[in-house]
């Protein structure tokens, strides 16, 4: 007689297997690689862009102003002699820092308004859907330039009226979310088991949720680029001489029917492939982070 082993293969979990995960999805699907690639592009221009640079993005130089693109200007210079390649790439950390920290403020306090809303019910609901309606009563672009122009424009209050005007998007989508699976078969083991409330809301609310979260978090970081690059075109954003992509295409667009057009065209190119970039990174995130969609 021979004795036959049994083997029993589990599937593989933790950081080991997201990883592996996330591989076969940026491999499988073009757009998200492109997405993917795009972004790490951003951050590294974010990070080391300041220093790689072969000009300085503040310096002027009124000899060669108004250069059209050449081997010496990649991106032509400004009306001041400014190289405009240095300062795309330098404006990058700003925008991107706007954009982050903006929405990781919002995912704080929305996120977690809404799913507290949408589990407890109440008067907890009441308030925060009272707080999301009152937000949504004003154009939202005009609301935030209101709190920028009574706060100041600073980069921290254009960070706070980012997240305030964003605020309703997260509530509503976590309060739905937490409201569909606040009585799941799942929720109701967690507390028989024992479990209070916020821990169950913690433990297993918040980590089902994530994925449509995460793919609202992409979305609004390329609002938030759009918002400070708008507010900074109005002359309410970020001061000048500071890089930044709105206050770049501000300045370029009474050259453009002069014939520079260089001056406004790369910062927007550069603000339209951000915001690209991240309405692509949402569905990327959305198949990497969803364990249903881990198989």
């Amino acid at each position: 007689m021979s004795a036959v082993t049994e083997t029993t293969v589990r599937p593989a979990t933790g950081l080991g297997a997201t990883l592996r995960h996330a591989r076969h999805v940026i491999g499988e699907n073009p757009v998200t690689g492109f997405s993917f690639g795009l972004f790490a592009l951003l951050v590294l221009a974010a990070i080391f862009g300041p220093w790689l640079v072969p000009y300085d993005p503040l310096a002027s130089d009124t000899m060669n102003a108004l250069q059209a693109p050449s081997g010496a200007h990649w991106f032509g210079t400004d009306q001041l002699g400014r190289d405009i390649f240095s300062r795309v790439v330098a404006a990058t950390r700003l925008d991107m820092a706007i954009a982050v920290f903006s929405v990781a403020l919002v995912f704080v306090l929305g996120g977690l308004a809404g799913v507290a809303a949408g589990f407890f019910g109440g008067w907890t609901d009441r308030i925060v859907g009272r707080l999301a309606d009152t937000i949504m009563a004003f154009p939202l672009f005009v609301l935030a330039m209101g709190i920028v122009a009574a706060l100041g424009n600073t980069v921290t209050n254009i960070v706070i009226a980012t997240a305030i005007v964003n605020f309703p998007l997260y509530a509503r989508v976590a309060r739905a979310e937490a409201n569909v699976r606040r009585e799941a078969g799942f929720v109701q083991a967690a507390r028989l088991t024992g479990n209070s409330e916020i821990r169950t809301l913690l433990t297993q609310i918040v980590p089902n949720i994530m994925p449509i979260m995460m793919v609202q978090m992409s979305l609004t970081m390329g609002y938030a680029i759009l918002n400070a690059a708008g507010l900074s075109f109005i002359g309410l954003g970020v001061r000048p001489p500071t890089p930044e992509w709105g206050i770049m295409v501000a300045e370029g667009a009474g050259f453009i029917v002069s014939g520079e057009w260089w001056i406004a065209f790369f910062p927007g190119i550069a603000l339209m492939l951000a915001v690209f970039c991240f309405n692509l990174l949402g569905d990327g995130m959305r198949d990497i982070i969803d364990p249903q969609r881990r198989t």
